[in-house]
Parts: C-alpha cells; structure tokens; sequence
C-alpha cells in the first residue's frame, strides 16, 4: 500500500495535480535528438577486443582502446540501446572523485589518497578535453557541486569535509546559512560545502549519444539490441553468443552493471540498488527567482536518505533520491512504473522548495545503482585474465566511468601503469550475502535510513553497524 502523506500546506498544488502531466520515463531520453539504434549482430565475428555494455563504462573503453591502439578491431554489443539502460538515467553531476566522494576514499584507500585525488583531477581533464576533441555537445556546466546541511547538527560534518578537501588541494569554501541562502534558497539549508572547480552538471544521455558517435568514428563496430546470451571461455579465446550471431575474441570487457553475464562471481561483488528521480517542468524566471540558484551548482543533501538536485538548460530541476531494492535486484520493477511509487520524493521536494509548490513534475524514473562494499569502481580480471569486469560506481560513475574503463583497459593488456600498483586496482569489493539475506539487509537497511536523522534509536544504530562492517553509507 503507498504510503499516506500529510495533506499539501495552503498554496501548494495536490499530488494529483503536481502528477497529472507526468511521464514515467527519463527526461533525458525524452529527446528527438535521441539516434536511430544501430543494427542487432546478426552473424558470427571476430574481434581483438569485445565490449560488452554500451553505457559509459564501455563506451570510454571503446573510445581510449582505439585511441591507445589505432589498429585494433573492437566490437561493442549492447543488449537495448545506448543511454537506454542506467547510463541515461543518472541525475548527471560530474564530480571530481573516482570513488564515492574523498571521505569515503581517505576511509577505504587511506595508502592511496594523494595518488587517487591525482587521477581524479586528470581524469577530469581528459573527460573534458575528450568532449571538446571530438565536440561532444552534451550540456556541461562546470559550476561546481555543493553539499547542503538540512540540519544545524550536520554542519559539524560540513565543517570536517571542508578541512579534508583543502588539506588534498580542492578549492572549496565553507558558507552559514546567509551565505547559503545566497546562493540557494531552502528553509532546510544550514550550511553548505561547495566545491567549485573540477565539477559540474552534464546531459547525461547526450553525453553518452555524444560517447556513441565518436566511437563509431574511431572504427568501432557497435551492434545495439544484441545481448549477451552465453559466455564459453575457449582456452585462447572468448566466445559470445548473442541471439541471431556470436563474436570471438581475445579479450572482452565488461561494462554491463549488476546484469548477470555469466560469472558467478561478479554478481556476489556487485548489486543492483534502484534510485528514482524527477523532473518538475520548466521553470519560469518568476518560480526560478523564489530560489535564487544563478550559480547552478549541482547539489547533495547530508540526509541519510540523501537527496540531490540540479538544473537542467531548460531550468527543470531534476530531483533525485528515495533509494530501494527489490528482488534479486530486478531491473525492471512495477512499482517504478506507477506514479504513487514517486509521492514520498515530490514530498521531499516541497519540503525542500516550498516556495515552489506550484510546481509540478513533467517524468518520473528509476534507474539501477551499481553498488559495491567499498562505493568505488573496481576492475577485476576473469578468465584467465582474457575477460575483466568493471562496475562498482555506486552512483559516482558518470565521470568515473572514463578512470574505470582506462583502468580496466590497463589490466586486461597488462600495461605498466600507475594506478595498477594501488589498493584500487589490486583489491576487490567483499562479497554481498546472497538471496534472501541480501533482501532482508537491504529493506532493513532502506527502512533505517528513512526516519534515521529525527528518530536515532535502532535505525541509527543499524547503519552504524552497517558502516562499521565497511559498507559506504
């Protein structure tokens, strides 16, 4: 049964209304710009290298292996279409850290930290340059990102972030309430942490439209609507079968999330967690001036049920958070096609902006989570070394995808490079306790994090102890 929300305060619209024109699908791919799917595999082939998953994972690998090795034939298959899957569903704010933000580096890498804040900052850069190389235009803002205090108690934690970044060289400032409010206007903001180079706001379906189009320029042979039916490990090489073809190859990469492809293994590392977001309609210069943001930075909330927020070029906010699991990680779940699934985020919404009660929401999606016990991306070899898995973002890989695939890359060639004699590279994520355990952890962990911050008691006792154990939370 969905849950009874209090009646909207005088002035605010009701539910009903603020959903009426709501599509439920991603606003990023509600686009004309949207390109015409490439043909299924429809025969045998070969290859020098395979990549399966056409999300931004795969598609940085397709673009820097023939980058790196002009010469090599790479075939890339993808079970839909690009950007279809989590990659065009993400909330799209680009950070700089190649994990789940610096605190949770400096917790799991402590060895690492300078070296990790380096790729960080390089990866960036070349994520940048990649776009403007191959003019990719995909929306970006580099306006920076901030984390938002919605409680007095939190500003302390603000305040230990803020040291942190500046002792690894960030440029960030610290603002109260008054200079919050300057720069985003909610009665919940205590303070904020803004970050503000290095990061920014992307459209993250264009970006990977953009990803698409330049890999096919390098040569790559994409086949969309092809998804990897059976995976046989041949001895010098890998077959794939797909339904109407198969591909063999040396190597394969494997950018395909929590989707099963035949290794057990990567499925006890990895787990599929649902976010869900929306899209308010546009805003007019009236409803965008009630909150002020000129600055469009990207923004985090400290709830533990976190959620995060921003503009898009045509002024919807777009409005994310409300985490759950389903299943067995079911990637398609009813409730995500029903409206009432979404009341709990519009009210959160309106108690952020309520100001903003007039608004109401044009679509509404969810989309998976990758997410692993260290809340990093891992590259992790299978095989025999032919094939290697990378996944692991936990909601941080939409710049760190580019890392992850040159990391992954890297491994599966055995090059001599930097980030292979680090912890991130030589380590993987633990293991996830299996079905039904990992269901029941996971809904008590989601109904934990709901209420956690007014009602302490056991909720935040039992993400203590989930923290404890070296989950990110």
């Amino acid at each position: 049964m969905p849950e009874t929300l209090a009646p909207p305060p005088a002035g605010q619209i009701s539910l009903d209304e603020a959903f009426a024109p709501t599509k439920l699908m991603p606003y990023w791919l509600d686009n004309p710009a949207a390109p015409s799917p490439a043909a299924e595999l429809l025969q045998a082939t070969q290859a020098d290298l395979l990549i399966v998953g056409g999300g931004f994972t795969g598609l940085w690998a397709a673009i820097q292996a023939k980058e790196q090795s002009p010469e090599l034939d790479v075939v890339l298959i993808e079970a839909g279409r690009v950007a279809f899957g989590a990659s065009g569903r993400a909330g799209g704010i680009i950070s700089t850290s190649v994990m789940h933000g610096l605190p949770n580096a400096v917790r799991v890498f402590p060895n690492d930290i300078e070296q990790l804040e380096g790729f960080g900052q390089v990866n960036l850069d070349g994520f940048e340059e990649t776009l403007r190389r191959y003019g990719i235009d995909a929306d970006i803002e580099w306006n920076g990102e901030m984390t938002v205090a919605v409680d007095e108690a939190h500003v302390d934690h603000l305040s230990a972030d803020y040291a942190l970044h500046r002792r690894y060289g960030h440029d960030v400032v610290l603002l109260d309430r008054a200079q919050t409010a300057a720069q985003i206007k909610s009665p919940l903001f205590a303070g904020a942490l803004w970050s503000r180079h290095r990061s920014g706001i992307v459209h993250p379906a264009k970006l990977a439209w953009g990803l698409r189009r330049a890999a096919i320029s390098l040569g790559v042979r994409l086949f969309e609507n092809t998804p990897l039916l059976r995976l046989h490990d041949a001895g010098s090489h890998v077959e794939v079968q797909t339904p109407k073809g198969s591909v063999k190859a040396p190597r394969v990469l494997f950018g395909t999330g929590t989707a099963k492809v035949g290794v057990p293994d990567i499925n006890r590392r990895v787990v599929q967690v649902r976010d869900h977001v929306l899209a308010t309609e546009p805003l007019t210069d009236e409803q965008l001036a009630r909150i002020g943001w000129a600055k469009r930075q990207g923004v985090y909330d400290t709830r533990t049920q976190l959620n995060y927020f921003r503009l898009t070029q045509g002024n919807n906010i777009i409005f994310g958070g409300l985490v759950s699991y389903h299943f067995d990680g079911n990637p398609d779940p009813a409730e995500d096609g029903r409206k009432e699934t979404y009341h709990r985020l519009a009210a959160a919404f309106y108690r952020t902006f309520p100001q903003l009660g007039d608004v109401r929401f044009s679509h509404a999606w969810g989309g998976p989570i990758d997410y692993c016990s260290r809340g990093s991306v891992f590259a992790k070899p299978y095989l025999g070394g032919k094939a290697v898995f990378v996944a692991g973002y936990t909601g941080f890989g939409v710049a760190a995808s580019r890392f992850g695939a040159f990391m992954g890359l890297n491994i599966l060639f055995d090059r001599d490079s930097p980030e292979r004699g680090l912890d991130i590279a030589t380590q993987s994520p633990t293991y996830i306790p299996p079905e039904p355990f990992r269901w029941l952890g996971a809904k008590l962990t989601f109904h934990a994090f709901d209420g956690a911050d007014a009602e302490g008691g056991w909720k935040r006792a039992w993400i203590k102890g989930i923290k404890a154990l070296g989950f990110p939370m």
